[in-house]
């Protein structure tokens, strides 16, 4: 069995990789900020081989307990951790657009940092990037989230690169439509004929017709991470019902 780290994983798709991780097996260390985001791990099924770890994933002490939490060697690291919060340039002042990029890509720069030094001494290992639909496809309002997650599909190619002939793979999932504790509450803010509204627009976006489910994430994650994946590195791989690879037809309005 193997090693792994998963940031913000207390909840949503984090939880699912955490769980599709610690059910085959694995020790998995989870960096979660919110202790109470965790607090399933204790009565989990597979609570003896998942291993809180307490703090800011953006933080370099922090992800290196986290390295340090499972036992060696560590064979992979999923960075996951990301802050929802829409921004508008005209309203925001411009520092504070450049923090709230920071906090969707530092996580990501500090996790991949740690897991690199620890790959390095072994000539092993695999990253995967959790990124989103938005790096290419913008809503409005999410100026912070989608530049973030685009530094985030650059960041994980050029590690590919970089560290590729070390023996260190590193991907990335963008993710569509995923229904999760903020979907759930989102939609439980609606009004019927808004839910309805809702609906329509993500069978009109994704072409498998709804939203996709954490586990179908995790899965995607886990086999990114093993060896079936051997010769996978630096690729973006959408997870999004097909909402990638289609225009939208203007007729259909």
């Amino acid at each position: 069995m193997a090693s792994y780290v998963v940031t913000g994983g207390g909840r949503g798709v984090g939880r699912a990789v955490v769980e599709r991780l610690a059910g085959a097996g694995h020790d998995v260390a989870v960096i979660e900020f919110d202790a109470a985001a965790l607090g399933w791990a204790a009565t989990h099924p597979a609570a003896g081989r998942i291993v809180p770890v307490i703090g800011d994933a953006a933080d370099p002490a922090v992800a290196g307990r986290a390295a340090d939490a499972v036992p060696a060697p560590l064979a992979g690291w999923v960075n996951n951790a990301a802050v929802f919060a829409d921004v508008w340039l005209h309203e925001a002042p411009p520092h504070q657009v450049a923090t709230l990029i920071h906090r969707n890509l530092d996580p990501v720069v500090v996790g991949s940092a740690a897991a690199v030094r620890a790959f390095l001494p072994r000539g092993a290992g695999a990253i995967v990037n959790i990124s989103s639909h938005q790096a290419q496809r913008v809503v409005r309002g999410a100026l912070a989230y989608a530049t973030a997650k685009a530094a985030i599909e650059g960041l994980t190619r050029a590690l590919a690169v970089d560290y590729g002939p070390r023996g260190i793979r590193v991907n990335a999932v963008a993710l569509g439509s995923i229904a999760t504790e903020r979907s759930d509450a989102h939609l439980a803010g609606l009004t019927p004929a808004g839910a309805e509204r809702f609906a329509r627009e993500i069978r009109l976006l994704q072409p498998l017709g709804r939203m996709g489910r954490p586990e179908e994430v995790a899965d995607v994650v886990a086999f990114l991470l093993s060896e079936s994946a051997s010769f996978i590195n630096g690729v973006v791989l959408p997870i999004d019902g097909g909402r990638a690879a289609q225009g939208r037809d203007p007729e259909e309005a």
